[in-house]
């Protein structure tokens, strides 16, 4: 159900600029030259042929964020020293937020060669190895600036950016290193499940988007990173196995209802939860003409814990 536009800046906003993307990248790429140290030495990237993957700028509590990971591919020309026209191509498996702002990797080359090889072209198809990534790196740095310059005010939000970096994660007790992929060990309390006190703890909040979008917002595997700005595993079926956060939460998936109900175990990787325990949480999403509201009920909160694990679901 399309839902009229909305001024609030608290809520979610979502915007596919997958087209724009590509064509960005076509258009910026092919103005990239490089010099070798001999004379006449120089190489171009001359066609982009390729740009396959997703490209989304989101706005969540005033902040814009920059969603994309494409594939690249290119062609690449130049003059040897000895006057020789080289040409070859060149793959970069992954253009994402994570490697370009969150450094969470490096960038990956496959390079091939297509004229045949002599001192000459071996030395331009070094210096094309050599060079040529830093200038694509740089450009690279760029886009999720254009993005932001070019549709963030389609968005309506007021506030500094969220241009660089991942934000803090919003669940209490997870370290900040629970936002790589390979989070710090953490020793969680010991304590005996049969002997925990526990709490209910829900929130309510309401977003100015329909049930459909805020339901895959919250189990799609390629969309949760949107909000959590870390890795996610999720197959949203019964049974499966979910993680957020880079794996600080992490849980068995029990039932869900499309755009209405998702019942999960929920269990914080801690050292504030003790070892062992899970509890549930239902979060419920009721469409009106205008907004859904979303009630978590978190079931199972070891009492002492219930302000803090509050605050942070607010957080969300």
């Amino acid at each position: 159900m399309a839902l009229p536009p909305s001024t609030a800046n608290w809520h979610w906003k979502n915007k596919n600029i997958t087209r724009w993307g590509s064509e960005w990248f076509e258009r910026e790429l092919v103005t990239i030259s490089v010099k070798g140290d001999n004379e006449n030495e120089i190489v171009s990237v001359s066609k982009v042929t390729e740009v396959d993957g997703d490209i989304e700028l989101g706005q969540r509590k005033s902040k814009l964020i920059t969603i994309y990971d494409c594939k690249i591919a290119l062609k690449w020309t130049g003059t040897a020293s000895d006057g020789t026209e080289v040409n070859g191509s060149l793959t970069i498996p992954e253009v994402s937020h994570e490697v370009t702002l969150d450094g969470l990797s490096d960038y990956a080359y496959t390079w091939s060669l297509s004229t045949a090889l002599s001192p000459a072209v071996e030395a331009l198809f070094n210096v094309a190895k050599s060079r040529l990534p830093a200038a694509l790196e740089a450009k690279f740095a760029e886009f999720p600036v254009a993005i932001i310059d070019t549709h963030g005010k389609d968005l309506t939000v007021s506030g500094e950016p969220s241009r660089v970096g991942t934000p803090a994660s919003g669940i209490a007790g997870v370290p900040a290193s629970a936002s790589s992929s390979s989070p710090a060990p953490v020793q969680p309390k010991k304590v005996d499940p049969k002997k925990i006190n526990t709490k209910v703890v829900t929130v309510q909040a309401t977003f100015q988007a329909p049930a459909d979008d805020l339901f895959t917002l919250l189990t799609d595997e390629k969309r949760i990173p949107i909000w959590t700005r870390a890795p996610a595993k999720s197959t949203p079926q019964a049974g499966s196995d979910y993680s957020l956060f880079g794996g600080g939460v992490r849980g068995k998936y029990v039932s869900l209802t499309p755009s209405r109900e998702i019942v999960q175990t929920w269990s914080l990787q801690s050292p504030t939860w003790p070892e062992g325990h899970s509890a549930t949480l239902t979060t419920t999403l009721e469409q009106s003409l205008d907004s859904t509201k979303i009630t978590f009920s978190l079931d199972g909160v070891p009492t002492g814990m219930e302000d803090e694990i509050k605050r942070n679901i607010e957080g969300y």
